[in-house]
């Protein structure tokens, strides 16, 4: 097995001062903007954007945020990837998604940046590799055998299914490291001892679901090291977690903002909101990507000695999207009626039920006393009228929603 030490790291990236990661960003982001814009679609999403003032993630928190909707948009006005590929770009691969919606792939080494998590990992020359991530239609396949290749490492490109098969191949190579999600491990485990077999498996690299401390703790007593990251076939690796398991890594091809749901806004240290990403890739620039997944920055660096920011992981999806009394109320709108009032730092709306009528409260943090205050705003944002309770600022839950749905369904 291929241990993992604090000072194995997969390049000089990964350990860069504040300082001098602040300085890269002043470099690279104008560059990427001006690239970005070369595609029409980015180029409506930051017009009249100049290049050379985006030097910052202040600056870069100015601009407006896409949404995956956004994207689908384009792609159907505009097929196949809706004007967002810059000048000069192309692709090797395109997948697709349910939706449906379309992305991009290339074979340059380690496009999707997936060989920094495969390293993390453990994953090195002279492992074999089984890849049980989707090959049809899906990238997902692709994007962990790039990775692979990326490390030095052979690949059994297995796919999903076959679980037979799977343990037969498994035993006459000599699979050293599996990936895929985290519970197809187990069934191929699991069918290994009902055959007889004993896998040589001691590293998993697992995504795409989520993975459970107890199932972790499985893997571990079987003497296989499983660690998670966090990726999308739009944007590619993201964050990674390290055998420190203390949160996960941001990749460093990205720029990740967590801001409040239903708009462009970074939250404060620590506090849950929506992903947002900027890639540097220059293939495909995506600048302000909302993913749609909750999740929080937290503080200091990990103990394996890698600098970048960290996340907690996956902590949920932001599109809290809820119909009430007949009507859709969104974060957008909650959002709304918080940036109309100066002393309200958040708010929460809460569906319930009322005898056989939807019911709908508004909980607002300030240091008002009278909930009349916001009764009107409430009406004219959310377009419903409700019970307003005021609480104490910093009193809410940190769990990222903005809108919570408390009805049994059932």
């Amino acid at each position: 097995m291929k241990g993992e030490t604090a000072m194995s790291h997969f390049d000089a990236l990964e350990t860069r001062s504040a300082d001098q990661r602040a300085a890269d960003l002043a470099r690279d982001l104008p560059a990427l903007i001006a690239h970005a814009q070369t595609a029409p679609a980015m180029a409506a999403s930051l017009a009249g954007v100049d290049p050379r003032a985006i030097t910052s993630l202040a600056a870069l928190a100015a601009l407006p945020v896409i949404r995956k909707a956004d994207l689908s948009g384009a792609q159907k006005a505009a097929p196949p990837l809706g004007g967002f590929l810059p000048a000069g770009g192309g692709f090797d691969h395109v997948f697709q998604s349910p939706g449906p919606i379309y992305e991009i792939g290339r074979t340059s080494a380690d496009w999707w940046r997936m060989g920094r998590f495969l390293h993390a990992c453990g994953v090195g020359p002279g492992d074999i590799v089984q890849n049980c991530f989707g090959y049809h239609l899906t990238p997902a396949g692709m994007i962990f055998e790039s990775g692979v290749r990326a490390v030095g490492a052979a690949v059994l490109p297995a796919g999903t299914g076959q679980t037979d098969l799977q343990v037969r191949a498994a035993a006459d190579i000599g699979t050293t490291a599996y990936a895929g999600t985290p519970d197809y491990l187990k069934v191929i485990l699991d069918r290994a001892d009902e055959m007889g077999e004993r896998l040589k498996i001691t590293r998993a690299a697992v995504g795409g679901g989520a993975l459970f401390p107890s199932l972790r703790q499985e893997y571990a007593d079987r003497g296989i090291l499983c660690l998670q990251c966090y990726a999308t076939a739009d944007l590619g690796n993201i964050a990674y977690e390290s055998p420190a398991q203390e949160g996960m890594i941001l990749d460093e091809g990205v720029i990740v903002e967590i801001v409040r749901p239903g708009t462009g806004d970074p939250v404060p240290l620590g506090e849950v909101g929506e992903v947002v990403v900027t890639t540097l890739n220059r293939d495909y620039p995506l600048v302000r990507f909302a993913t749609g997944d909750l999740s929080a920055l937290m503080p200091g660096v990990s103990p394996c000695g890698r600098t970048n920011l960290r996340i907690r992981g996956w902590l949920g999806r932001a599109d809290q999207t809820t119909k009430i009394k007949g009507m859709f109320v969104r974060p957008e709108q909650v959002a709304e009626f918080v940036a109309r009032h100066e002393e309200v730092s958040r708010a929460r709306v809460i569906a319930t039920r009322e005898g056989e009528m939807d019911a709908m409260t508004v909980q607002v943090e300030s240091r008002a006393s009278n909930p009349a205050l916001y009764e009107g705003s409430v009406l004219e944002t959310l377009k419903l009228r409700g019970r307003i309770e005021i609480v104490a600022p910093g009193s809410l839950p940190n769990d990222g929603k903005v809108i919570e749905d408390r009805r049994s369904y059932g």
